[in-house]
């Protein structure tokens, strides 16, 4: 009879592991493993409740997260409602006006899914692949759940709702709707996977310096090239209809006008476009699914350390040592080094460009030019609306010192004045070349006073929306992310809110110059600065006593 002993372990071999001298035992279910057990369907169903849970997460949180989320809610059901019934109303214009509308429309939407996850504020945080890079997912699992999460949401069901105002406009018959159907949803999809593939492709390049400024150039360049349909047609060089039509002419055979031929058709040849289209979603899911994958395992490129300088500049010589010194000294090297500074600013003076030579035309109006540099002024003052946004985490160690709200005064006071030094020189620029571009330049004085109380009044305003409105500013990724995941909505309601505020205190001087009465614009530098400067007592009295709330707010997880 043997003695008992301990039970021997075949050796070994190129088919069995080495052997660990740990018993197997039952795998305790993972929260991610029944739904990826059931096949498509569960792996479709866990993700869309995952987003949704997300989704509801907005409604859990503080009174801010709250206001933000239904504010997005009813907006996004709004505008798709509004875009149903104008692709609706194409049902009255003539069957090729109606058309070329449509293949314009679809592309557009096309485009505007691609660029805006670059652009959006955050929308794409929640879809980073990045964040599901060590969960236990294949490839395909990975991009069939994105894509079911890139579909879930309130903003997904308005495009749905928009581009199936289509078929309404342009189905003459039973094959019109029949293909229409799917015609829509293949437009859809064709939306969102080009859009996970942009990201994907991007998400790269995004996490680099480099990467973001070219991107935002990029962007910048977008947004000057769409405007130039408009331009043409303001300085009379094309007739509107005409152009569309050459318009939706080009864009005949790319998917967006084969969708569109589709529905109009109603026939064989409808037909064989949704194929050809089908054939081109596939494949453009497929190279998302390749670029995916390479994504998932590419390592972001190493920085380079960055080094420690004494440096004395133009704010040493003016400004003495304190407190105001440092906070003006810190702003202008995030001005100058943070990529997200460099698209603020470049997307407000473009937007300022692209504004003025769109209203342009052969014979500008009389305020004309005080208008355009009270706009850039505008833009410029809209990116002081969340000052403390920026700071992130890092802001307690600046609230370990506002012992007094004379020292959250003194921080407003810096930033404003970072603000102005950059603002001021760029605002002279706009008002000379706006009246040189309108042939108004005895208005370029007024117009340069005018454009510097704006920036005044926003920058009081400012204040006090970054204090009653704050939100996390991501510092990850891209440079136009501009609020934290579930603060979105909150982000939009406070700039809404604070070119709203802008607009109405600075009616007091810009009506009257709006009318003609040109000799109110020497107040307006003085009327600026009394509205910053009351804005910041007003802000430094709420933050001194919220200083926890504002700190939680702009320190979100991203």
């Amino acid at each position: 009879m043997t003695a008992p002993g301990p039970t021997p372990h075949p050796a070994p071999g190129p088919d069995r592991a080495p052997d660990t001298g740990i018993t197997p035992g039952p795998v305790p279910d993972a929260g991610i493993a029944p739904g990826l057990g059931n096949g498509v369907l569960g792996t479709v169903g866990l993700f869309a409740q995952l987003k949704l849970r997300l989704l509801g997460g907005n409604l859990r949180g503080d009174a801010q997260r709250k206001i933000g989320f239904v504010f997005t809610l009813v907006v996004a059901l709004v505008l798709g409602a509004l875009g149903f019934f104008l692709m609706s109303l194409l049902r009255l214009a003539p069957d090729d006006i109606a058309l070329s509308v449509t293949v314009v429309a679809y592309a557009s939407l096309l485009v505007s899914w691609m660029v805006m996850p670059l652009l959006a504020f955050g929308l794409d945080d929640t879809l980073d692949p990045a964040k599901l890079a060590l969960f236990p997912l294949r490839t395909r699992d990975l991009a069939l759940g994105l894509f079911t999460a890139s579909v879930t949401g309130v903003w997904p069901l308005a495009t749905l709702v928009v581009t199936f105002g289509a078929v309404t406009a342009l189905a003459t018959g039973p094959g019109g709707v029949l293909l229409g159907v799917p015609a829509v949803l293949l437009q859809f999809a064709l939306c969102v996977v080009a859009s996970r593939l942009v990201t994907t492709v991007l998400s790269g390049a995004l996490r680099s310096r480099r990467g973001r400024d070219l991107l935002a150039v990029s962007m910048i360049l977008v947004l000057l090239l769409a405007q130039v349909p408009n331009l043409m047609m303001n300085r009379g060089l094309a007739d509107p209809t005409t152009m569309l039509h050459q318009m939706a002419a080009a864009l005949r055979w790319t998917p967006p006008g084969m969708a569109a031929h589709a529905i109009a058709d109603g026939g064989l040849a409808g037909l064989a476009e949704i194929a050809v289209l089908a054939v081109l979603v596939v494949l453009c899911g497929w190279l998302w699914i390749k670029a995916l994958s390479r994504a998932l395992v590419t390592p972001e490129a190493a920085g380079k350390s960055a080094s420690v300088r004494r440096e004395r500049g133009l704010v040493d010589r003016l400004l003495p040592d304190g407190p105001l010194a440092a906070v003006v000294t810190k702003e202008l090297k995030y001005i100058r080094r943070d990529p997200r500074f460099r698209v603020n600013w470049g997307s407000a003076l473009f937007l300022t460009v692209v504004l003025g030579v769109s209203m342009g035309g052969d014979q500008p109006s009389d305020g004309q030019a005080v208008f355009l540099a009270m706009l850039g002024a505008l833009m410029i003052a809209l990116m002081a609306g969340n000052v403390f946004g920026i700071d992130g985490r890092s802001l307690w160690m600046n609230a370990v010192v506002f012992g007094t709200e004379r020292d959250l005064r003194t921080d407003l006071a810096g930033r404003h004045l970072a603000n102005a030094m950059i603002a001021v020189p760029v605002l002279t620029v706009i008002a000379v070349g706006s009246g040189l571009y309108t042939g108004q330049s005895a208005r370029i004085l007024p117009a340069l006073l005018a454009s510097w109380g704006v920036l005044g009044v926003g920058l009081g305003v400012g204040s006090v929306t970054s204090v009653l409105l704050p939100y996390t500013v991501p510092d990850r990724m891209n440079a136009f992310t501009g609020a934290a995941p579930g603060q979105g909505g909150q982000a939009f309601a406070g700039a809404v809110a604070a070119a709203v505020a802008m607009i109405a205190l600075s009616v007091p001087f810009v009506l009257p110059m709006m009318l003609g009465m040109l000799w109110v614009s020497p107040a307006a530098p003085f009327y600026g600065l009394l509205i910053a400067a009351l804005g910041r007592r007003l802000a430094a009295g709420v933050a001194h006593r919220r200083m926890p709330e504002l700190l939680a707010a702009v320190s979100k997880p991203t």
